[in-house]
C-alpha cells in the first residue's frame, strides 16, 4: 500500500485527570503499548477498534474510516475495503510484534456516528461500523463490547493494561473541530492508492 494515511500517534502527554500517561489519536492514527497508559480519541463518523491480549495486557487502538468508493462501494475488493483491511491489519501486526498472541486477542469497537454531511455513498458511519464488525468476525477476534452508529460524536478512553474503556457521547454539541478534522481526513483518503495487501502474522 502506498500513500497511506495511517501513522503512529505522536501526541503523547500526561493526563492530569486520570493521572496517567496518554496517547491521543487523530484520524488515520494507531497506537500500541504494553505499558500502563491510556489511549484516547474522539470519533465522529470514524470507528476505533480497541484490541488487546487480556493476559499480557498488551493493547492498541486505531482510528479510521473507509475512503469513499462511489463505483465500488459494495465490492469486497474495492479500494475502500482494502484500505479498511490495511488499517486493521497494521494494528494487529503491531500488537503481535509487541508480544500479543493472535489467538487470544479480543476487541471493543466504537464510533460510526452519523455526523458528516455530503457523502455520496451510503452513510459513512454505518459503512465503517459494518466493516469493522465483519473484519473481526472473519478474523475470529471476539467483540466483547461495542457502541456503534447513533448521531453523536464520542470520546473514547481505552486502558489496554486492564481492558477498561470509558465512552462519553458528546450529546450537547456537534463539535465543529471533530467534523472539520474528519472532513479533512476523508479528503486525504481520496488520494490514497492501494497497491498491495498487508498479511497478518500467524
Amino acid at each position: 500500500m502506498s500513500e497511506t494515511a495511517e501513522g503512529v500517534a505522536t501526541n503523547i502527554y500526561y493526563d492530569s485527570h486520570f493521572r496517567i500517561n496518554a496517547a491521543k489519536l487523530l484520524p488515520g492514527e494507531y497506537y500500541v503499548t504494553g505499558e500502563k497508559m491510556m489511549l484516547v480519541t474522539v470519533l465522529g463518523s470514524c470507528v476505533t477498534a480497541c484490541i488487546r491480549d487480556p493476559q499480557f495486557g498488551i493493547g492498541g487502538m486505531n482510528h479510521f474510516m473507509l475512503p469513499e468508493s462511489v463505483h465500488e462501494a459494495d465490492s469486497p475488493l474495492s479500494s475502500s475495503a482494502r484500505y479498511g483491511t490495511y488499517a486493521m491489519e497494521v494494528l494487529i501486526n503491531q500488537l503481535i510484534k509487541l508480544g500479543a498472541r493472535r489467538n487470544k486477542l479480543e476487541a471493543k469497537v466504537f464510533g460510526g456516528g452519523n455526523v458528516l454531511r455530503g457523502f455520496t455513498v451510503n452513510n459513512v458511519g454505518e459503512r465503517n461500523s459494518a466493516f469493522v464488525l465483519d473484519f473481526l468476525k472473519t478474523e475470529k477476534i471476539p467483540v466483547v463490547a461495542q457502541d456503534l452508529i447513533d448521531i453523536y460524536p464520542r470520546k473514547v478512553c481505552f486502558f489496554p493494561y486492564n481492558g477498561k474503556v470509558m465512552v462519553k457521547k458528546l450529546r450537547s454539541m456537534y463539535n465543529s473541530t471533530i467534523i472539520k478534522r474528519e472532513n479533512d481526513y476523508s479528503q486525504r483518503l481520496r488520494t490514497i492508492r492501494v497497491t498491495g495487501d498487508v498479511e497478518l502474522f500467524a
